[in-house]
């Protein structure tokens, strides 16, 4: 889509860098953002900006919004609002740490890098869609074409706002030793899919992720598009789950009802899989190969 960061629409890359910045020094946001416009190209880079860096420059997004804590039977998904997230996509990991370094001084001093996720594709590399590291494909209902455009992106918004779209990052910790103590029919009835071919089980129970989250079932519909990729650190792992959307309502939707906030059901996935953040933050468009950050006054 025209405008739109190029980084969102394609398959996830071989390897990915969430870095996520505190702003340590309000008075320097602006100039420090100046300083990042030209170095993201929304390609290898993508750049999203949180609610609570937008409020500090001045500026408001319309529907950017902090992510909010939630609750429901036996869960909880807590929120932890981060100022700026930049997403390096590439193919060598080193080449994404040294893309960091340049982003970290290039926003220094106004922002501090808080941390850095180490992301990896896993599965087939013939395959649209990388698998979880459960052994599931991850994304199979995100929309294509047309349609993930018109998921994903704003769209009559106006310059400054056209092409731009909103994300939820959550990082999602799995207990794979809970998920091992499940049969492969159990493990396929929490996913709703059978992990052999990725078909949909006509029977899958009520609590089912693919139940959980039919994204034609809510009204309005649900559309988001997911690029999420696994992660590991040490002896822990799991997946950072990533939702761009025209909107945060859609991704909302679908995180109450997999809390068991509509009718006290909750999602399978929490019975072996935790979130131990979550964070919504607005893309910019492009404009001229660099971010457009006139909605910002920038």
């Amino acid at each position: 889509m025209n405008h739109a960061q190029p980084g969102i629409l394609p398959p996830v890359p071989a390897v990915g860098r969430y870095v996520f910045f505190s702003l340590a020094h309000r008075e320097g946001a602006r100039d420090a953002l100046a300083r990042l416009a030209p170095l993201a190209d929304g390609a290898t880079v993508v750049v999203a900006l949180g609610p609570s860096l937008v409020a500090a420059v001045g500026a408001a997004v319309p529907g950017l919004r902090e992510f909010p804590a939630m609750a429901g039977p036996g869960v909880e998904v807590p929120s932890t609002p981060t100022a700026l997230l930049c997403w390096l996509r590439g193919s060598d990991r080193g080449d994404l740490v040294l893309k960091t370094r340049l982003l970290e001084k290039a926003l220094a001093p106004a922002f501090h890098l808080d941390r850095a996720i180490e992301a990896f594709r896993h599965g087939p590399v013939d395959s649209d869609h990388g698998r979880d590291l459960t052994g599931y494909e991850d994304g199979t209902e995100n929309p294509e074409g047309e349609a993930a455009e018109a998921a994903a992106f704003v769209q009559a918004g106006g310059p400054g706002l056209d092409g731009s779209s909103f994300v939820a990052v959550q990082q999602w910790v799995h207990d794979f030793d809970a998920f091992e103590r499940m049969s492969p029919a159990e493990q396929d009835n929490a996913i709703g899919r059978r992990r052999s071919d990725n078909e949909e089980l006509e029977d899958a129970p009520e609590a089912s992720h693919v139940k959980r989250t039919a994204q034609e079932s809510f009204d309005p519909e649900a559309f988001v598009l997911r690029r999420s990729m696994p992660w590991a650190m040490g002896s822990r792992a799991g997946l950072l789950f990533v939702a761009f959307g025209k909107s945060l309502d859609a991704f909302e939707a679908q995180m109450r009802r997999m809390a068991g906030q509509d009718d006290g059901i909750v999602d399978a996935l929490f019975g072996f899989s935790r979130p131990l953040s979550g964070a919504y933050f607005w893309c910019p468009p492009m404009l001229g190969g660099r971010l457009d950050l006139r909605q910002l006054g920038l």
